[in-house]
């Protein structure tokens, strides 16, 4: 099968192209500019998701398109919204899928996506749903709970924060839960379901087995790292609520309220997907042991 991946140079895409490329799919990448593939059965496009006419040619002669593109927090300043990489972006991969004849379109989604979310985030995820439950098109919708794996950002931030010093502030209780699953098995969930027609027009949350508070995930990186459980002192959420909102104009400040929203609401599911993909995630504890180095 012929497929088209946007968002497939980011980290989650890395793992997705290669479950797609081991189960010998060819792939198209859209890319920001034009470069050359090493790889056999790898294609770059260069184009840019805002405007679908850039890109339109990668689509000729797909069978299937999976959209990958989302951020964590806006830039505005930089043009980097949600409504443009959420909701546009998915409007405009939908409008030229159409126009190409592509029938199959794979979305990730975020979990914890639903009509009138609080966050932003969540908000612009579920409009991006939308676009997509009615786009005429044979749809899947995935919506992983956090991600984790070698390259990823939030448990890679962390561990950077305790190799510095044993300390790690924690708002409110910490004991806000999340559900994390392994890229690869993100990945396979996705290249399974271009195999799967019991897939279509079904919305999946992707979580692993390890149902964690925030507070005992910063002790099991400790323990991955060979040290200690860190000095937790707890910043009260009332005090957090009036300092974010102002913070977060400040590109480097590392919390939006948006993301204090979403820990708050938790990240957790059933894991009713495992019935139909027919695996079990990777543990958590073992997953991050392969990346993350005593020291």
């Amino acid at each position: 099968m012929k497929i088209f991946v946007s968002g497939g140079t980011g980290f989650v895409g890395g793992h997705v192209c290669r479950a797609l490329r081991e189960r010998g799919h060819e792939l198209r990448l859209l890319v920001h500019s034009k470069k050359q593939s090493s790889e056999s059965g790898i294609q770059y496009f260069a184009g840019d998701v805002g405007h679908p006419a850039s890109f339109a040619e990668g689509l000729t002669g797909c069978q299937a398109v999976i959209n990958l593109i989302g951020i964590i927090r806006e830039f505005p300043f930089k043009g980097i919204t949600f409504e443009k990489l959420h909701v546009q972006a998915t409007a405009n991969m939908l409008e030229v899928a159409r126009k190409a004849g592509v029938k199959r379109f794979v979305q990730m989604s975020a979990i914890g996506t639903r009509a009138g979310a609080v966050s932003g985030y969540h908000r612009s995820k579920w409009r991006a749903e939308e676009e997509v439950r009615t786009s005429g098109l044979d749809w899947t919708i995935f919506r992983p709970s956090l991600i984790f794996g070698p390259h990823d950002a939030f448990i890679n931030m962390l561990a950077a924060q305790l190799r510095l010093a044993p300390v790690m502030p924690v708002i409110g209780d910490g004991r806000y839960r999340m559900q994390p699953i392994h890229a690869d098995d993100v990945a396979r969930c996705f290249a399974q379901a271009l195999e799967m027609p019991e897939t279509i027009g079904q919305t999946y949350d992707l979580c692993g087995n390890d149902r964690v508070s925030y507070e005992e995930l910063l002790d099991l990186i400790a323990a991955v790292m060979g040290k200690s459980k860190p000095i937790k002192p707890h910043a009260p959420l009332g005090l957090m609520k009036l300092i974010i909102p102002v913070m977060q104009q400040i590109p480097q400040f590392p919390i939006t309220m948006d993301q204090l929203q979403m820990l708050l609401e938790e990240s957790i599911s059933e894991g009713e997907w495992q019935k139909t993909f027919g695996f079990t995630p990777r543990g958590l504890q073992d997953g991050i042991s392969e990346y993350l180095r005593k020291t």
